[in-house]
């Protein structure tokens, strides 16, 4: 009994936070705390970060052991102690790369660094972008849909009266069938929204969980887009920003390319023990000679050249390419706030107006029933435009608004 009032509370407890329904900013909230690609990103930054520090730390050093001077003939053969040629040797070693490839390996780490972080800035955009884009999916789905309930329960009050009306002789009996028809016809619209609808359900729950199956509570907080405030940001735009950290490290890597003109040096100590003598301690250092730098480091400094040339290309092409999207998303955006303006205006008060006199007319007798039918019909696609006309708007504010890193 304990345990079933306790779980009856919990219940209680979490009922209103399921009744409360999903909001467009909790979804997003959502979206970013359960993103398996943010998850993703946040580790290959965190890798990153961790191999820093050793890009710039020196090798590890070398220790060795051996034979020297090892009889192999005579009566002292496979003698180490009989032979005073013969010595044991224990080496250590350590080579040392110039300061310069060591400072330019370190900005290479940093560079990847900076790097990943851009790329999980840029997925963090897509995940908001594609989880807002999900939740206004659903939301004006279900404005199109309860629309249309409008448009059944019209259709059902026709049905149920034109029997009476017909046995009184003020209609006829294709009235009847037309009416039929058009409930046909309604169902059939009916059953492509409501499966629109779970679409755009099944899409929500790929960013949100369990939770899309909830009640939408409010409407989509989308500001206004001032198209001259994103014209100047857009060279921050998020596809761009990567593009600094891969100019560093190609710069990094070519000054790394570069220091192999400096060669690196090595230091080497030796112990060295013989029988019937004194040990000894050998001490030497050893240094590279570049003197094929043609031949050998500057090919590679002019590849990491060309690499970074190449980025700075792509990013000029990238930069031109949303700058042709972002004109051609800010004409559409104009085209739909016209669209919707003169719809939302004149064009909905016209198709009221319309089903407003073919009533009258039906009713004094001077007109069918098929021109109500097709007056309400005309009047329900244009209520069904204005849904579809401010979701291609908020959908498009959704765009121009995750353009830009933060």
């Amino acid at each position: 009994m304990a345990a079933a009032r306790l779980g009856a509370l919990a219940l209680f407890l979490h009922a209103p936070s399921a009744l409360a329904g999903l909001s467009y900013a909790q979804a997003l909230d959502l979206a970013r705390q359960a993103a398996p690609a943010l998850r993703a990103g946040g580790a290959t930054v965190a890798g990153a970060a961790a191999a820093r520090p050793a890009a710039g730390t020196l090798p590890d050093p070398r220790l060795s052991a051996g034979l020297e001077n090892l009889p192999i003939a005579g009566p002292d053969r496979w003698s180490s102690t009989r032979d005073t040629g013969t010595m044991q040797r224990l080496t250590l070693m350590q080579e040392v790369p110039n300061r310069a490839k060591r400072d330019a390996r370190l900005r290479v780490a940093e560079a990847r660094v900076e790097r990943e972080r851009a790329t999980l800035a840029l997925a963090a955009l897509a995940v908001r972008r594609e989880a807002a884009l999900a939740w206004i999916g659903v939301y004006h789905a279900e404005r199109r849909l309860a629309l249309l309930a409008d448009a059944r329960r019209e259709n059902q009050v026709l049905r149920e009266t034109l029997p009476a009306r017909i046995a009184a002789g003020t209609a006829q009996p294709a009235e009847l069938t037309m009416a039929r028809q058009e409930a046909l016809a309604i169902d059939d619209r009916g059953d492509d929204l409501a499966r629109d609808v779970k679409r755009a359900r099944a899409d929500l729950r790929r960013w949100v969980g369990a939770r899309a199956d909830e009640p939408l509570v409010g409407g989509p907080a989308l500001p206004e887009v001032a198209a001259d405030e994103v014209r100047g940001a857009l060279h921050r735009h998020a596809e761009l920003v990567p593009f600094g950290a891969m100019r560093e490290m190609a710069t990094a890597e070519m000054a790394e390319a570069d220091a192999e003109k400096r060669g690196d040096w090595a230091w080497e100590l030796v112990y060295s023990r013989r029988p019937r003598y004194d040990d000894m301690v050998s001490f030497q250092l050893s240094f590279d000679l570049p003197w094929q730098r043609d031949r050998r480091q500057q090919p590679a400094v002019e590849a990491k050249r060309q690499e970074a040339q190449r980025i700075d290309a792509e990013r000029e092409d990238v930069l031109r390419r949303h700058a042709a999207e972002l004109e051609a998303m800010l004409a559409e955006g104009a085209a739909l706030e016209a669209q919707l303006a003169r719809l939302q205006g004149p064009g909905l008060a016209l198709a009221a107006e319309r089903v407003a006199l073919a009533t009258a007319s039906y009713q004094a007798g001077r007109a069918d029933l098929g021109a109500v039918l097709a007056a309400r019909t005309q009047g329900v696609d244009a209520r069904l435009r204005v849904i579809d006309l401010e979701w291609q708007r908020d959908a498009l504010r959704v765009r121009l608004t995750t353009l830009i890193a933060e």
